[in-house]
């Protein structure tokens, strides 16, 4: 029984230290950004959204699906904002799989914009293969989904690093201070003018980076403002409703003490 006991502590113990060692050693807090979206008052800055729209096309959009989007979304209020035309000419440069047809045959035609955007890979297996075996995750919702959130995903964007000395790294993996483990199959696909941008922002990696972040999180949050303002209004609300009640207790009370 006591042996039972003393090889359960260890065990206990050697767990505890493993995960401590994860926490602690193999696990960098993300850079904090002052996001224009976050506080009470935020809203996305549509220019960003724009430009983060472009990166993700550009670069993203070759490894990572958005399913949950569909490209009139991108005209919308609140979101990037993009003309009736421009969402048009977004959707019709993607090729959707259609059908099936009056002879049963699935065909292809431009997207519309009432369609969903296009993946990359036509299933998870496809897209894991394509990737050395990573199955690279879905865009949609993706900073609700990463501890962190935005500042998490700006700070891998912009993570990568040589390993330190002593760090050995299997083929196809690379080393980034901010990713968990340190360790990413993803490359670092960002680079210093790597993108023309429409309104001639300078694209360094560290404005790319917060173009992209910024428009994947309007995507995992397109109700945000909208929110906003429905917490403004309640709180207006709620601080009338208060000063009233009080005037009206002050009232009530006096009246009251005048008669004692």
């Amino acid at each position: 029984m006591k042996k039972f006991r003393k090889k359960t502590f260890y065990l206990i113990l050697t767990i505890f230290l493993s995960f401590n060692h994860l926490n602690s050693a193999e696990m960098t807090e993300p850079i904090k950004v002052n996001w224009s979206f976050k506080g009470i008052t935020g809203k996305f800055d549509r220019a960003s959204l724009q430009r983060g729209f472009q990166v993700y096309k550009e670069v993203c959009a070759s490894c990572h699906s958005m399913q949950y989007l569909s490209y009139r979304n991108l005209g919308e209020p609140g979101g990037p904002e993009f003309s009736e035309e421009e969402v048009k000419a977004i959707a019709a440069s993607f090729e959707v799989t259609d059908g099936p047809d009056s002879q049963g045959e699935m065909f292809t035609r431009p997207g519309r914009p009432s369609d969903m955007f296009v993946s990359p890979h036509p299933n998870k297996e496809a897209a894991a293969a394509a990737n050395g075996g990573a199955y690279p995750p879905d865009m949609s919702v993706l900073v609700k989904a990463r501890k962190g959130g935005a500042n998490y995903i700006y700070s891998v964007l912009v993570g990568y690093e040589d390993p330190p000395p002593g760090v050995k790294l299997d083929q196809g993996v690379y080393y980034n201070k901010y990713m968990i483990g340190n360790k990413i199959k993803m490359p670092n696909n960002l680079e210093d003018g790597l993108v023309e941008y429409a309104d001639g922002t300078a694209s360094t990696v560290d404005q790319m980076a917060k173009d992209v972040t910024t428009f994947l999180a309007w995507a995992a949050e397109p109700e945000l403002e909208e929110r906003h303002k429905l917490g403004v209004k309640v709180l207006i609300y709620l601080i009338l409703l208060t000063i009233l009640v009080y005037l009206s207790m002050r009232k009530i009370w006096s009246r009251i003490d005048s008669k004692m």
